[in-house]
């Protein structure tokens, strides 16, 4: 076993680092840490967009349309001559933040709705969680479509139909977890010491249930961009010329020659939810005392 002593300011004292162990820790957590370090990669990707892109994701060139793809066009051109490859990276910037958006505007919404039902009961309580259960009675997919065509075409009734079908799974989430947390003896104890209701709420319960909402949180935003780039794909979001990878897929899907048209953008989908998924799993174990221990 390889050990690495690093002297500590204290005089005779050392800070012994296990190599061994960190390696074990790395082949344990290898699919998060890849997750991470993809979701990285992108989100410099979607800072950086318009200073690493080799061409203008809208210039239309039809001199070099449907290429496939070469050294000039790593990822090919499309049937009005745009570089896909340009296309895709621009299309991170539209994609990630949307997803981002919808995720943690509906979380906060629902764990906010949740905990009020919790904490509070009664009245209250029925009325919130019946509110949730009936958008959950619909599929997800078909209330985002039906709130962003009658709102109208663009990114944002899109994403806002998005926060709308999202938040009641927070919701039923935190209320459950709370209901579990709520008549445990630390919350007794700060009733007792004089903390008022909404104090302990904040400072007490819904620290000690943020590991399964942060699970969920970060599994969720593939799904968020799933979605999104599903009502772009029925053209629901965002408006051609924009760089956008569902409305990317909708423009190939009938070039079955050229692949690259439609595949190309599906892979970066693919990756960004492959991603999060990786991510989230890591974070679900490494927040679970049991499964740490496992």
């Amino acid at each position: 076993m390889i050990r690495a002593e690093v002297e500590a300011k204290a005089p005779g004292r050392a800070v012994v680092f296990d190599t061994s162990s960190a390696m074990r820790r790395v082949k344990r957590y290898w699919l998060p840490i890849a997750g991470a370090g993809l979701v990285a990669a992108w989100v410099v990707v979607m800072v950086l967009g318009p200073a690493i892109v080799p061409y203008s994701p809208t210039a239309v060139d039809l001199t070099a349309r449907l290429q496939p793809p070469s050294a000039t066009h790593p990822f090919g051109t499309d049937d009005l001559g745009r570089d896909v490859f340009s296309r895709v990276l621009m299309g991170a910037r539209l994609s990630l933040p949307t997803g981002f958006a919808v995720v943690l505007v509906g979380g906060f919404v629902g764990i906010l709705i949740g905990a009020v039902a919790a904490y509070v009961g009664g009245q209250v309580e029925e009325v919130l969680m019946r509110t949730a259960d009936l958008v959950l009675a619909f599929p997800p997919l078909i209330l985002a479509m039906a709130i962003a065509a009658a709102r109208g075409v663009g990114v944002g009734n899109a994403v806002l139909s998005l926060i709308i079908i999202w938040w009641p799974q927070y919701a039923r989430l935190s209320r459950s977890l709370i209901l579990v947390q709520r008549d445990q003896e630390y919350v007794q104890a700060a009733h007792a010491l004089g903390q008022g209701s909404v104090r302990t709420l904040l400072r007490h319960i819904l620290p000690n249930t943020g590991g399964p909402i942060v699970t969920l949180l970060t599994l969720d935003v593939g799904n968020a961009i799933i979605t999104f780039s599903s009502l772009s794909f029925l053209g629901l979001g965002a408006v051609p010329p924009t760089p956008e990878w569902g409305a990317m897929v909708s423009a190939g899907r009938l070039l079955i020659a050229q692949w690259w048209v439609s595949g190309m953008p599906g892979l970066a989908i693919l990756s960004v939810v492959l991603a999060f998924n990786f991510l989230g799993d890591g974070l679900r174990d490494w927040l679970d005392p049991r499964a740490r221990q496992r």
